[in-house]
């Protein structure tokens, strides 16, 4: 078995993450052949340019995100990204709201709840942003008051885009819990046993970034 399992989306030139946002623009800011000049004979560099939105590929939702006054991605402890005791919850999507009766029996507290509805099966699809997985508002109290550290998910939102409203964000980001959206590969993991990272820049004044989301078994 492998000790560590990669749990993001890769981010590549054109990628739509969220529908109505602006896909990311790779390319080079000095390419390999114009490096030529520079250097040496046989020492080329490359240097990258992204022009992006922070909600790209698999990312991390602050407090920022949701409130002026909440915590950015500069603030947050890195406690809070790293090294976090982790549990999957297994959701059926025969629905696409998951309420809180999904997480009776699992204990949450003090853990990063990573839920696995299968979605990201989908991604990079049309399928991926009609009537995907989320969270009810009971279901983001229940995982308040039981003590989740982090809430993550496999699906375009952890909250339901049909209305306005984001009950989920303001429960979790109003107490400080990141959210993680557009997770992978959660089927390869066990249910319980294993720490999750998902660690950002540390930028001021941005509450979501990308992140490399991964797991480490404990073997």
């Amino acid at each position: 078995m492998e000790k560590w399992i990669d749990l993001s989306h890769v981010i590549e030139d054109g990628l739509v993450t969220y529908k109505g946002l602006p896909a990311p623009v790779i390319c080079d800011y000095l390419s390999r052949e114009a490096s030529k000049v520079m250097y040496e004979e046989g020492t080329e560099f490359q240097i990258g340019k992204i022009e992006m939105v922070s909600n790209t590929g698999t990312y991390i939702d602050t407090p920022f995100h949701r409130f002026a006054d909440g915590k950015d991605l500069s603030e947050m402890e890195l406690e809070r990204f790293a090294g976090l005791d982790a549990i999957v919850v297994r959701a059926s999507v025969d629905a696409p709201a998951i309420g809180e009766q999904a997480f009776y029996g699992h204990d949450v507290r003090g853990r990063a709840v990573l839920i696995h509805t299968g979605w990201d099966r989908h991604w990079n699809t049309e399928l991926y942003f009609e009537n995907a997985p989320h969270l009810t508002e009971g279901a983001a109290q229940y995982l308040l008051d039981q003590g989740a550290v982090l809430v993550g998910i496999d699906s375009f939102n952890i909250d339901d885009t049909s209305g306005k409203a984001r009950p989920v964000h303001s429960i979790l980001l109003k107490a400080g819990i990141p959210i993680v959206e557009h997770l992978c590969n959660l089927q390869l993991l066990p249910d319980a046993g294993f720490i999750f990272h998902a660690v950002p820049p540390k930028i001021k004044g941005m509450g979501t970034f990308p992140v490399r989301a991964c797991a480490e078994l404990r073997l």
